[in-house]
């Protein structure tokens, strides 16, 4: 199973960054000691609670946070292994999904996402609805070309009954390229459809996309790095990247993993814990940024 390590570069910056009152977030919690690697975050209203996971190495559990960053509810998502889940998100209808699909090393063949029906969400033990496994039909390396590992997948969102995935690049040569797939949110496999690529500014620890989120109601889709997000409005079609975009720095650097939006225009970001910086859930409001 594949952990993730820092680089000595990262490290300093984390350790030397001094967070100040000019960030665009603010503190709400630490998450519990137990969660050391919380990789995605989902808000759901009908349990109240923030719903976060862990990465590969990590229990096939998710755990349902109060307001207070206190774990109120542990599910086993049985029938399951932990490969490496890289990210939570919901349908309209509160139904949750896990995206066990993180790539670091661009050679997996059992890329998948399972539904987990609301209705389960007061159990302890919960088996998966479905699975959904899928490809890139683009990829036909496995690993491809050290210039070429654009198939690790952190990031995605469901949206009109589809899944959409945001790659993260971890190619030789990092140029800021995130491409969007489209995957059915239907029992079985399925190829990805390529719908379009965006590029973000600034280098591997700045815009490599580590999050996504969409808006309860559906009009902003919104990507996370360590640094910065890019929120996407008014997309005519399902290819978000044809939008208005804004890029909005968080005067913030840590490791953060995971973006869910609470309402229209919070949203809850989390970040991992390294060293003595991070491990804690944010609170960003877009209604304060300019």
């Amino acid at each position: 199973m594949m952990k993730k390590i820092l680089p000595i570069v990262l490290l300093s910056s984390l350790l030397s960054f001094c967070q100040g009152d000019s960030s665009v977030i603010t503190e709400l919690y630490a998450l519990p000691k137990q969660l050391k690697e919380v990789s995605g975050i989902v808000y759901s209203n009908s349990t109240q609670l923030a719903w976060v996971l862990e990465d590969s190495g990590n229990a096939n559990k998710i755990y349902g946070l109060n307001k207070n960053g206190k774990i109120e509810k542990t599910i086993t998502i049985a029938q399951t292994e932990n490969i490496d889940w890289e990210d939570i998100t919901k349908d309209t209808n509160e139904n949750l999904y896990i995206g066990d699909f993180g790539n670091n090393d661009n050679t997996r063949k059992d890329l998948a996402i399972y539904k987990i029906d609301k209705d389960s969400l007061n159990n302890s033990s919960v088996i998966p609805s479905y699975k959904i496994s899928f490809a890139y039909p683009e990829q036909t390396e496995f690993p491809p070309k050290k210039t070429q590992l654009f198939y690790d997948v952190e990031a995605f969102v469901e949206y009109k009954n589809n899944f959409y995935l945001f790659t993260k690049n971890r190619s030789k040569g990092f140029d800021g390229t995130t491409f969007l797939y489209k995957v059915p949110n239907q029992a079985g496999f399925h190829q990805a459809q390529l719908l379009g690529q965006f590029k973000a500014k600034g280098g591997y620890q700045n815009a490599a996309i580590t999050g996504a989120s969409i808006s309860p109601d559906r009009q902003k889709v919104i990507l996370l790095s360590h640094s910065q997000v890019w929120i996407f409005e008014n997309f005519n079609s399902d290819n978000f990247f044809s939008g208005k975009v804004k890029r909005v720095s968080l005067d913030h650097f840590s490791q953060k993993e995971a973006i869910g939006f609470k309402g229209n225009s919070t949203l809850l970001i989390v970040d991992e814990k390294t060293k003595k910086i991070g491990g804690k859930v944010y609170l960003l409001d877009l209604n304060n940024i300019d």
